[in-house]
């Protein structure tokens, strides 16, 4: 073997032991593989597919299983897992109160009508749907709706059977029923698309069964108005004032200078 074969020989053992070197450096420069993300554990829980309005009849493509995490699904929601058939089950329940597409089903906001209209299918056990006419300029300007809470008063136009005395005609004015409900007015059980007001005559409103007595008894003693409450006040108890069928009122004019007093029956 010559001299240059013996070079060449070397330098190419030479390259290739550089090349292997390099390579191992570069291997243990590499960044370590991301460690694995870990999966939250799930489940399945039916939602509302699109708005449902109130009042409406949930139909089976209202709804749908969506994904969910299992760390933040609540006792209420309706699981999979628990009720496979939860779709056909509430089929043709009516909504008690309006929720949006991707909300949780909850079967507190559903009620079985059971061949009953929609009034008596979302009035609360226990309470009654009274109606009574108002005038419209009586309803807050016509921005009373459907789930608003109302106080209703009563006025009284006392005559004074003796003017000559001075004495004017009193107009008497007060609350006979405190934050009740609102189901209907003017027999619209919820507010329709693209509108703001809705200026009734005939109020719905939900009340205790001892409290239509002192609505009905206030009808025919004035005329009924209603103010509008604040939604904060949804949550407050609701109070029974004056409660007219258990007393009289009885008028005394003496000497031209009317009075009143209260006898029980």
């Amino acid at each position: 073997m010559n001299t240059a074969r013996i070079v060449v020989l070397a330098i190419a053992l030479g390259a290739g032991g550089v090349a292997a070197y390099l390579a191992s450096g570069a291997d243990s420069n590499k960044p370590p593989p991301p460690a694995p993300v870990a999966q939250l554990p799930t489940v399945e829980v039916l939602v509302a597919k699109n708005d449902i309005d109130l009042g409406k009849t949930v139909k089976a493509e209202d709804l749908q299983w969506q994904v969910w995490p299992a760390s933040t699904a609540s006792n209420s929601f309706i699981r999979k897992s628990d009720r496979p058939d939860a779709v056909k089950e509430l089929t043709g329940a009516i909504v008690r109160t309006a929720m949006m597409a991707g909300e949780p089903i909850r079967d507190q906001k559903l009620v079985k009508a059971d061949g009953s209209g929609f009034m008596a299918a979302i009035l609360p056990s226990g309470m009654r749907a009274v109606s009574t006419e108002i005038a419209p300029e009586t309803g807050a300007g016509g921005f009373i709706l459907p789930n608003d809470r109302v106080d209703v008063l009563l006025t009284r136009h006392i005559h004074n059977p003796d003017p000559s005395g001075g004495t004017p005609d009193i107009v008497l004015t007060e609350v006979v029923l405190r934050n009740v409900r609102v189901l209907a007015i003017d027999q619209a059980p919820k507010e329709k698309d693209n509108q703001n007001t809705l200026i009734g005559r005939t109020v719905t409103l939900e009340l205790k069964p001892e409290q239509d007595t002192v609505l009905a008894s206030s009808r025919q003693a004035g005329t009924l108005s209603l103010a509008l409450r604040s939604i904060a006040d949804a949550n407050a108890v609701e109070v029974v004032e004056a409660a007219r069928t258990h007393r009289q009122d009885v008028q005394i004019v003496r000497h031209g200078v009317l009075s009143e007093a209260t006898a029980q029956k």
